[in-house]
């Protein structure tokens, strides 16, 4: 018999026969109900947006938008779906850019049938999973995180808005943008701006962006 409230789940990936190998994983946990498969990034927008599964597994290359192109549009709409990320790819650069904009879990497909439900499982309890092959990778992530934070003490120091703030400005972000995802003023948005780089201690007119730029991958 299946539970009263089964954590809803899409898969959306472009390999039909990859796509039902997961789906076929799925129907085995009676905790778990299957509520879309989407072939592609539009239509697997549409039915984020429509169904709002717990989680979402995503394809992080597919046509007409990529799964990273996608958590951009969740962490934008600020919707409430967990993410998981399917690749076959190990280039650190996308593990990272996926964890900045709040995936949670990120899959290597050399490893996703053995990993999948557990994924599933934490990511929507909250916590985080990574395949063990980028171990190594999240080891250097946080190595480098501590080196800046030891020469940028004042990062902790930054209030959680704050925080948010400086990742929105390592998106490329205007302070219009970012107000309009914070739903403040643009006048809150710049008078934050200007506590970061005082915390910071960064002077001159780019130099809260650039520094954004260049540690994206550590804030």
């Amino acid at each position: 018999m299946r539970p009263p409230h089964p954590l809803t789940v899409l898969i959306a990936d472009d390999h039909p026969i990859f796509r039902r190998g997961l789906c076929g994983i799925l129907a085995g946990d009676a905790t778990l109900r299957l509520v879309g498969e989407a072939t592609d990034g539009e239509q697997a927008w549409r039915m984020i947006q429509e169904l709002q599964p717990a989680v979402a597994v995503l394809d992080i290359h597919m046509p007409k938008r990529s799964g990273l192109q996608l958590a951009r549009l969740v962490s934008q709409q600020r919707l409430p779906v967990e993410l998981i990320i399917l690749t076959m790819d190990t280039e650190e650069a996308l593990l990272n850019e996926a964890l900045n904009l709040g995936v949670k879990g990120y899959l290597l497909k050399e490893s996703a049938i053995s990993d999948l439900l557990q994924a599933i499982h934490r990511v929507a309890a909250g916590d985080c999973y990574i395949s063990s092959g980028l171990s190594g990778a999240l080891v250097r992530r946080n190595a480098t995180r501590e080196v800046l934070r030891a020469q940028k003490p004042g990062l902790e120091r930054l209030s959680p808005t704050e925080r948010q703030i400086l990742k929105l400005i390592a998106e490329d972000r205007t302070s219009k943008e970012i107000a309009d995802h914070l739903q403040c003023s643009i006048r809150t948005v710049e008078t934050h701006r200007q506590n970061i780089s005082q915390k910071l201690e960064l002077s001159g007119s780019h130099s809260l962006l650039r520094f954004a730029f260049d540690h994206k991958a550590q804030l």
